[in-house]
């Protein structure tokens, strides 16, 4: 499976997006996924600097933005989360 890059994005770049890191970090690990994880802030993306395969935001990403976006809400609240990491795996697969 070819290496994917992950771009993990919240308001700020840092609180949010760090929990999600962590938590799809080990998901990638643990199911043999080759990854690399940055983090940003939604306005890093809107700057045009979002060199990612595909976005895991736990913020709203404004359409504009070509990269597939994956909610990341779930990595927070736990609901939902089965969802989401099976959207994850389709576009690591993809």
């Amino acid at each position: 499976m070819a290496h994917k890059k992950i771009l993990v994005v919240c308001g700020t770049g840092a609180a949010t997006s760090t929990v999600v890191a962590v938590k799809l970090k080990e998901f990638c690990l643990t199911n043999g996924y080759d990854v690399s994880i940055t983090q940003g802030k939604v306005s890093d993306i809107l700057r045009g600097q979002a060199s990612a395969d595909f976005i895991v935001a736990t913020t709203q990403v404004p359409a504009s933005v070509a990269v597939p976006v994956i909610a990341g809400l779930p990595f927070l609240t736990g609901m939902g989360l089965d969802q989401t990491f099976a959207q994850i795996e389709a576009a690591l697969k993809a």
